[in-house]
């Protein structure tokens, strides 16, 4: 099969779907890999690299989706790229289409086959592809943060971790999965007073003995999120629901009523947010306030970490890519119904429960 690699055009977005250690593998597999050029040049591979594992480099995207049948990615489809795909391709990326109506109409008069990263499971439940990308906004969230509460950056002026006898700040993470498991081990790391909020008991006291006691842990409901949000300097939102827009948790009215300076970190903005007052920012101007509270909600949040972020995702996408290639993706779904399941778009119609009733449309079996 012919892999096809553009370079990313979201703003400021750095990572690239293929590494030079990918291609290699996927041509001694007796694949053709199609890479444009650049596409790698963010995180220090050029275009020699890609040749000398094997690809094919050529100028500019067109040529890419001119060409492959299956199109590698990162970051969701933009406008002019969706122009590009064509019936019975197969795009494998992150998607994200729970609140993006407009990506979705795009991908279904494409006539394209779309397969999300971040709907493919496991047979434990989890989602082996949005894992490692949760795992560094986790911990860039709280980097993040940290930042925003500079007085010059509109924050309060807190040192998360305080010091000898000024007490540290008060971070609050919405959500223990992935991504907020990770923001909670950065901030505990760099000594601050962290609650965190989930609505399972059984993974509160698996977070309390994992942390030895260095957290505080809330059972979530509307009266709790309300008075850990006002008292917090730092919230963290975590919450994922797969496939499907997040859930708002923090009102305007909350929001209206917290600290002056107390920064909010929207991990889940990619599907929707979990902050009534959050809307997607680039990293280019990542943050804004409202109330006097400051929002940082960049969509691509583990595009500021390009590298580290890339060779994360490239090390649990590749062996699926091979499944893809090598066995088409018709049947690599019948061997692995977990790939299966990241099947959000075929032949025009959104096929994932999930995201059609986000989308309020009818869901349609792949033929």
């Amino acid at each position: 099969m012919r892999i096809g690699t553009p370079k990313e055009i979201k703003v400021l977005e750095y990572r690239v779907g293929l590494v030079p250690a990918g291609v290699r593998e996927l041509v001694a597999l007796g694949h053709e890999v199609v890479i444009e050029s650049g596409a790698g040049a963010g995180i220090g591979y050029d275009d020699a690299a890609y040749r000398a594992a094997g690809a094919r480099v050529v100028p500019g995207a067109a040529e890419v989706f001119a060409s492959a049948d299956l199109i590698v990615k990162v970051k969701e489809p933009q406008p002019g790229e969706i122009a590009l795909l064509r019936p019975g391709q197969v795009l494998f990326t992150y998607l994200h289409l729970a609140p993006d109506p407009a990506q979705a109409r795009g991908l279904r008069e494409a006539g394209v086959t779309a397969i999300a990263y971040e709907t493919v499971t496991a047979p434990d439940g989890s989602l082996p592809l949005l894992t490692p990308m949760s795992e560094v906004a986790g911990r860039l969230s709280i980097q993040v943060g940290a930042v925003s509460l500079h007085k010059a950056n509109g924050g309060m002026g807190v040192l998360l971790g305080g010091v000898a006898g000024v007490p540290p700040a008060k971070v609050v993470i919405l959500g223990g999965g992935v991504a907020g498991t990770n923001a909670i081990e950065m901030a505990v790391g760099l000594h601050a007073d962290v609650t965190v909020i989930d609505r399972s008991v059984k993974r509160l006291r698996e977070l309390s003995s994992q942390f030895a006691g260095r957290i505080k842990t809330v059972y979530s409901t509307a009266a709790a999120i309300e008075a850990q949000v006002l008292d917090a300097d730092l919230v963290v939102g975590a919450v994922l629901v797969a496939g499907a827009a997040t859930p708002k948790l923090v009102s305007r009215d909350l929001v209206s009523r917290m600290k002056p300076g107390a920064v909010l970190v929207d991990i889940s903005i990619d599907q929707g947010g979990c902050f009534e007052t959050s809307r997607p920012t680039t990293h280019a101007e990542p943050t804004y306030v409202v109330d006097g509270v400051v929002h940082y909600c960049v969509a691509n949040m583990p595009g500021a970490v390009a590298r580290t972020a890339t060779l994360a995702l490239t090390n649990a996408t590749l062996p699926y890519v091979k499944a893809l290639a090598s066995l088409g993706w018709q049947e690599a779904f019948a061997r692995d119904p977990h790939l299966a399941s990241g099947l959000n778009v075929h032949a025009g119609a959104i096929t994932h429960p999930a995201v059609a009733k986000s989308l309020g449309v009818a869901v349609n079996e792949p033929l």
